[in-house]
């Protein structure tokens, strides 16, 4: 704690005084571009991943980078896509997973639900994800299956982003884009994914790289 409280101090005493007229303007209202879905691992820093500034990302976070279908019972997760759609009039909504991701891994070895009731009902929304690796990729080791279900997930994300009905009235007006990323985080990479291809490519500062000669979803993460 006391280091949090350590860097508070210099950000107040040293950033916040060279940025005052940026925070000032943010202090009247915020207008970004993108919402940026990713997982809570502490690993995963958006904003330094992407080099933006606040105010230009709207960031959702949990467990698995999950978006659970459209249904009558809406939680956190559903207010913050209509919000960020309909209410900030985002263009871009990222779906980005990680390397090494532990919800991923719980998915696949599943922990004792009477010492993570939560996790295992949360994780209950990755079903998808789960059927789809299994029934897919039965003959796969474990460092393989962890790989695939973690790309796998963020395109299972991508349909259910697709269900709630703000998403689908902006991607209908072609007013809105989506976006699954894989973020390496040993390497830095970060792999996007082509539906022309049905490949993850590598992004670069210039243009998308695709896998050659690989079919899809072998991307090494």
């Amino acid at each position: 704690m006391q280091k949090l409280i350590e860097g508070l101090h210099r950000f107040q005493n040293t950033v916040f005084g060279t940025q005052r007229e940026l925070f000032e303007r943010l202090a009247q209202g915020q207008s970004p571009e993108t919402l940026f879905i990713t997982c809570s691992d502490s690993r995963i820093n958006p904003n330094l991943l992407t080099q933006t500034e606040p105010g230009e990302l709207f960031i959702l976070r949990n467990a698995g980078n999950i978006v659970p279908p459209y249904s009558t019972s809406q939680g956190g997760e559903a207010a913050t896509i209509e919000f960020a759609v309909a209410g900030l009039n985002v263009k871009d909504i990222i779906i980005c997973g990680h390397s090494h991701c532990g919800a991923m891994n719980g998915l696949l070895n599943p922990p004792a639900s009477r010492d993570f009731p939560a996790l295992t009902e949360w994780l209950a929304h990755a079903e998808l994800t789960r059927r789809v690796v299994r029934d897919t990729y039965p003959d796969r080791t474990a460092e393989d299956l962890l790989n695939i279900t973690i790309q796998e997930n963020v395109l299972a994300q991508m349909e259910n982003l697709r269900t709630h009905p703000v998403v689908a009235s902006g991607l209908a007006r072609g007013q809105l884009k989506l976006h699954g990323w894989l973020y390496k985080i040993e390497s830095g990479d970060v792999f996007a994914f082509e539906p022309q291809s049905g490949q993850f490519g590598k992004l670069t500062g210039k243009r998308l790289e695709p896998q050659q000669e690989r079919p899809r979803l072998t991307v090494t993460i």
